[in-house]
């Protein structure tokens, strides 16, 4: 079955989007400023719940732990709250710098929220209170972040990256240096254990364990390039629910799957009318949701008239997205 368009009130690239982790809804955020919520039950079954708006390009959107509210961050320099039931919007974080990321863990059945702003720190805020319950120095402006309880790993303005045990402290576990040469764009932390996948401006992905003694474990590959040398970013990496497995998004218009264990690549989406800024699996890893939109990687002479801005569902294949041992043929 074809790829299914979901109609969308953005004005501008869709930046952000996150499957509930509870529910079948999605959030989606744009460079307008504008944060949709959909009920996403199906490929053919999407509909617009409601909108929120943010002063500045939304800049990152995800859900809390629970399913219950979503959390949306921006270049307004604030990260606001949706409570689901109420409807009722507020402001839960403010830096000094946009906010580029946001995201939500679970701690003694409490939810935390994590915002990684370009001032080059990350806060941790608790809703029942006011002002954040722990603030983080942190070396380099926040450019990705990424938490599986209680692992966190956080990309920066160099290649490289710092890692954390949340239920230890907020101090750093260690600064690790992938094998990545540029800044990274995207980071996913392994559902499996201690470690993460990242990617980069320049078409590679590094596969990078917490642990010393997993270095033999650590290696990168190419991807997302073209002919003649073309390079194209890694805008987002996610991670298949069930099978673990990855995807990563491209600007050049491809969605590529990976078994990062096996080293393997599982196919793709390819020829996507425009770059890929960002893309989230549901909660049972049947539907994959993704933006075709404008990524703003060539900067402003990239932006052309009458350029796609797409809000897509695609219903996941098993061959795309479970995991294969080398030398076996994909089972379509």
């Amino acid at each position: 079955m074809d790829d299914s368009e979901v109609c969308h009130p953005f004005s501008d690239s869709i930046s952000s989007i996150c499957f509930s982790p509870k529910h079948d809804y999605l959030a989606a955020g744009s460079w307008d400023g504008t944060v949709a919520i959909y009920g996403a039950h199906s490929l053919l079954e999407s509909k617009l719940e409601t909108t929120y708006h943010h002063q500045g390009p939304v800049l990152s959107v995800c859900w809390s732990e629970d399913g219950s509210k979503v959390l949306s961050s921006g270049a307004d320099n604030v990260a606001l709250i949706l409570d689901a039931e109420s409807g009722c919007v507020s402001q839960f974080a403010r830096h000094k710098q946009p906010i580029k990321v946001v995201r939500s863990f679970e701690n003694s059945h409490q939810n935390i929220f994590v915002t990684g702003s370009w001032d080059k720190t990350v806060k941790l805020w608790d809703a029942r209170t006011e002002g954040p319950v722990a603030t983080i120095a942190i070396l380099e402006r926040c450019y990705a972040l990424d938490i599986r309880y209680p692992f966190m790993a956080l990309g920066m303005a160099s290649p490289q990256f710092q890692t954390f045990d949340l239920r230890r402290s907020t101090s750093s576990l260690k600064t690790i240096t992938t094998r990545l040469n540029f800044p990274p764009r995207s980071v996913a932390c392994f559902t499996s254990g201690p470690g993460f996948a990242a990617g980069s401006i320049e078409g590679r992905v590094a596969i990078q364990y917490f642990d010393d003694r997993m270095d033999l474990n650590n290696y990168s590959f190419r991807c997302h390039r073209g002919s003649q040398g073309t390079v194209y970013a890694v805008n987002d990496i996610v991670q298949h629910p069930i099978h673990g497995t990855l995807a990563t998004c491209g600007s050049d218009g491809v969605i590529s799957f990976w078994d990062q264990h096996s080293r393997i690549p599982l196919g793709g989406l390819n020829g996507l009318p425009g770059p890929v800024p960002c893309a989230s699996f549901n909660r049972n890893g049947t539907l994959l949701a993704y933006a075709v939109s404008y990524d703003w990687s060539r900067g402003v002479a990239g932006m052309t008239l009458n350029h796609p801005n797409q809000l897509m569902l695609h219903a996941c294949q098993d061959h795309e997205v479970r995991r294969r041992v080398r030398g076996q043929d994909p089972v379509k």
